[in-house]
């Protein structure tokens, strides 16, 4: 169906990196939103407010306002599609980001407001004011809407995954929390219909807990991907593992991710190349390696040369000495950028150290621990480093 609805209305569906597919698809998911919400709406609110059911009445308010996510999500492939310019040169895909936040704050209120309402419906369910009124034009339109809502869950995922789109997937989880919620009050009803007690404003307090913790989920999602989190660790072994598979490359490290937005990455890195071999040389692997690296990932790529000695025994010898000593401070330590220059009194090795955020050691600490191992090797190394931690 996915598949079927893309090729009748996005032209080149498949090329998901192009901004104007990006935007077709966009526009086609919020369009299909905005209409089976507000149809969805209708219905509810109609057989809320003719048998008295707080909870439908509800749940249909919930979409109306999914109804302006959507218009939402619709301004923000709008706004994303438009290319870079002086003012925003790595372009506008991060209105995404904010555009999902928005979503989230709309979910977080909706769940908020029916919380209150559903408190004070218990409240007079105690008191014995009940006029919920049962019927079975309720039951259908709720079974309708509770696979409308599973679909375009499915939908929004299915094309969120396809397009890399944070607002779409956000919308997703929205759509999947609603096919719950209104199944619970499917039950409720149900449940009134064949015991005469009536759960309807206790299980649209559960409803409203459901909807304010997806709200906040996608909001703590998105204030990370806007504040900048740790890229998918596969994601920075491919790149590795990319860059890596070029001849002349003999290892990789301060490899640094920014993102902009989906399908829009600016990387950085080190790349070991050996010293001996011709700067021109290596630096047409660099260039050929930055122009695949855009063709593979999309992504403007800067790679730093850094040539080491691979001809000489002792210095690789006493690099792997070295990097032995570190790992005794802890094993995810690693070395590069390693020198060694030989004095008369003393001999400095000069190196990076690498290491990871959770070592609990600051970097002096690692540092003094770190000559002190160095020492054991010999007592006239001196060590000139700096902690990059990763």
């Amino acid at each position: 169906m996915v598949d079927y609805l893309g090729k009748l209305f996005v032209k080149d569906a498949d090329n998901v990196t192009d901004r104007g597919v990006r935007r077709a698809w966009g526009t086609l998911v919020s369009i299909v939103g905005i209409i089976l919400n507000i149809v969805l709406f209708i219905g509810k609110f109609t057989v809320g407010f003719l048998f008295g059911a707080i909870s439908i009445s509800a749940d249909a308010v919930n979409n109306l306002s999914d109804a302006g996510t959507q218009l939402i999500s619709l301004f923000s492939f709008k706004m994303a599609a438009r290319p870079a310019d002086r003012k925003h040169p790595f372009g506008h895909a991060r209105t995404e980001y904010v555009a999902s936040m928005i979503v989230s704050v709309i979910i977080f209120i909706v769940g908020v407001t029916l919380f209150r309402d559903s408190v004070e419906k218990v409240i007079e369910n105690l008191k014995g004011n009940d006029e919920t009124v049962f019927s079975w034009i309720s039951v259908g339109v709720l079974a309708v809407s509770i696979l409308a809502k599973f679909w375009l869950s499915y939908f929004n995922k299915k094309v969120g995954k396809k397009i890399g789109s944070s607002v779409m997937e956000a919308t997703a989880t929205d759509s999947l929390s609603d096919a719950f919620a209104t199944s619970a009050v499917l039950v409720a009803l149900l449940v009134f219909r064949f015991t005469g007690f009536n759960p309807d404003a206790y299980l649209s307090v559960a409803v409203s807990v459901l909807i304010i913790v997806a709200g906040t989920k996608i909001l703590r999602e998105m204030m990370e991907l806007l504040i900048g989190e740790t890229p998918d660790p596969e994601f920075i072994k491919e790149i590795t593992d990319f860059v890596m598979s070029f001849d002349g490359i003999l290892g990789v490290h301060d490899l640094l991710i920014h993102g902009y937005g989906p399908n829009c990455s600016v990387i950085s890195l080190h790349a070991e190349v050996d010293g001996a071999v011709d700067v021109f040389v290596t630096h047409d692997i660099i260039d050929n390696i930055e122009s695949e690296m855009f063709r593979k990932f999309g992504a403007q790529t800067t790679i730093h040369l850094d040539p080491i000695v691979t001809d000489d025994a002792e210095v690789t010898a006493l690099r792997t000495a070295v990097l032995d000593k570190m790992k005794e401070i802890n094993r995810d330590l690693m070395i590069h950028d390693f020198r060694f220059v030989r004095g008369t009194s003393h001999s400095n090795l000069i190196f990076d150290i690498a290491a990871p955020f959770e070592l609990n050691l600051t970097d002096d600490e690692i540092i003094r621990i770190a000559q002190q191992k160095v020492t054991e090797l010999d007592d006239s190394y001196l060590i000139v480093v700096k902690v990059d931690r990763c």
